[in-house]
């Protein structure tokens, strides 16, 4: 399937029921090669005040977690609230292909895993689509198994460097028997017969890097031990230690974590209850503050402190976001956000804020451009290797409706006109990413022209009823 296109099928990922799971994925990949040849633009105008309630999809670091650890794990394991975009489905796919049964029934997903350290060798390629995060994670899953596996997924996700992830894998005893150049997809990994517990300090902040050596541990003998210099996502530490893995963190006197696993734990299922992605809780969340008069709320929303760097700097830029219902579910903290128009200003989001908002860039340069004053971001290097090169495709699509904004090699500056005036009228070139599109719908909402993306159709992998919840609230598409 490398080089197609995404389309709003997640619901036919993975059929409804275990059954019919193979047929489901099938009808999916018919459905993308008959299709794929067609963008389908999209087109945001001036809308008045939203208003009303909503409550978007799951979160989807922890969805993706939920099937892959309740996969492996000895026993049932119940999920309500996943999100059943393309990506998660995807990893829900890989997961069966390795041994796991995975069914849906009404609003639950139950998940008969296979025990740690039984996964079976898939017989066909591991096809992840757009899905970066799945594909990593598995990558680090099957790592210290003794098969082979082999990955594969679309045009974009085809162009992302796995090196940072393949590297501490080769260090435990992992062969890379064939990859594109640069570690890219198509690759197939054979893992070693005995891998070797390590010790690996993570080169850039990166979860999923993280995430990658914790995961391949789990068949590993022995403690490895993973040395994060820059705190980012703890989804995995909390769901590993929550399904029976022996796992500590340290944090020392220079605010390093050591984060050490014992290798080979019997993992048991669990009941999971996912909460409110606040990656996708951006787009209504900025569309509320930057359209005038509205007053909206929205559910649920994860505010587990690694991944709130958005709201902060929201708040800091002058945001009316108030905090209702804070509370503790499955671990996590929730809360409900009520949002209202506001005057934003400009403001600097230091470097060190971006491993907690890594995904929620390009919407806030959206916030930015309607701001009063000159909004920097820095530490953005990352932006590069996510589904495009989002900093340039930002910058871009900032440029092609009128804002001012000067790209650099790790940095933002945009420079706001409040109220809009003079916004909008472009085209944006998405890159087959998701963020990029929904960003810049966000911002048709309040400029004075539309704007359009020219393709609409990956936003299903992770929020497949975005335009359905927007115009819930009163946003206006075309």
């Amino acid at each position: 399937m490398t080089g197609t296109r995404h389309h709003a099928r997640a619901s036919t990922a993975i059929s409804r029921t275990g059954g019919r799971f193979s047929k489901g994925l099938a009808a999916f990949r018919k459905d993308h090669v008959m299709h794929d040849s067609q963008p389908r633009p999209l087109s945001a105008a001036k809308s008045p005040a939203l208003s009303g309630r909503a409550r978007v999809p799951g979160d989807k670091s922890i969805s993706h977690r939920s099937l892959m650890f309740g996969g492996l794990a000895a026993g049932e394991t119940r999920i309500t609230g996943l999100l059943e975009g393309e990506d998660v489905l995807r990893t829900g796919a890989a997961m069966r292909a390795m041994g796991a049964a995975i069914e849906q029934r009404g609003d639950e997903w139950i998940v008969n895993g296979t025990g740690n350290g039984a996964l079976i060798e898939p017989t066909e390629p591991l096809d992840f689509g757009n899905a970066g995060t799945g594909a990593r994670l598995t990558m680090g899953l099957v790592g210290s198994y003794d098969m082979t596996t082999r990955f594969i997924g679309d045009a974009s996700l085809s162009k992302r460097p796995m090196a940072r992830v393949l590297d501490p894998l080769r260090l435990m005893g992992m062969q890379v028997l064939e990859a594109e150049a640069g570690d890219r997809l198509p690759i197939t990994l054979r893992g070693p017969k005995h891998a070797a517990p390590i010790s690996y300090r993570v080169p850039m902040p990166s979860a999923q890097v993280k995430s990658a050596v914790l995961l391949a541990s789990l068949n590993t003998p022995g403690v490895t031990t993973v040395i994060e210099p820059v705190a980012t996502r703890d989804h995995t530490e909390k769901m590993l230690i929550g399904f029976g893995a022996a796992l500590e963190v340290e944090t020392d006197a220079d605010g390093v974590r050591h984060i050490r696993i014992e290798g080979q734990p019997k993992l048991t299922g669990q009941t999971i209850a996912v909460p409110g992605d606040p990656s996708s809780a951006a787009f209504p969340l900025v569309a509320g503050l930057i359209v005038p008069g509205s007053d909206i709320v929205i559910e649920n929303i994860l505010m587990n402190p690694t991944r709130t760097g958005l709201i902060d700097t929201l708040l800091e830029m002058g945001g009316d976001i108030e905090f209702l219902d804070r509370r503790n579910a499955g671990g996590e903290d929730v809360a409900d956000l009520r949002v209202r128009g506001s005057e934003l200003k400009g403001v600097t989001v230091p470097a060190e804020r971006a491993p907690s908002m890594i995904d929620e860039y390009p919407v806030l340069a959206v916030a930015a451009s309607f701001a009063e004053g000159d909004t920097l971001m820095q530490g953005l290097e990352e932006l590069r290797v996510k589904e495009s090169d989002r900093l340039s495709a930002v910058a871009n699509g900032l440029k092609a409706n009128g804002v001012d904004c000067v790209e650099g090699e790790a940095t933002l500056k945009v420079t706001g006109r409040p109220g809009g005036k003079g916004l909008g009228g472009g085209t944006v070139e998405t890159h087959l990413d998701h963020r990029i599109a929904m960003s810049f719908l966000v911002m048709g909402l309040a400029a004075e022209k539309p704007v359009t993306v020219d393709d609409q159709a990956m936003i299903a992998t992770s929020f497949p009823d975005f335009t359905g919840l927007m115009q819930r609230l009163g946003a206006r598409f075309q």
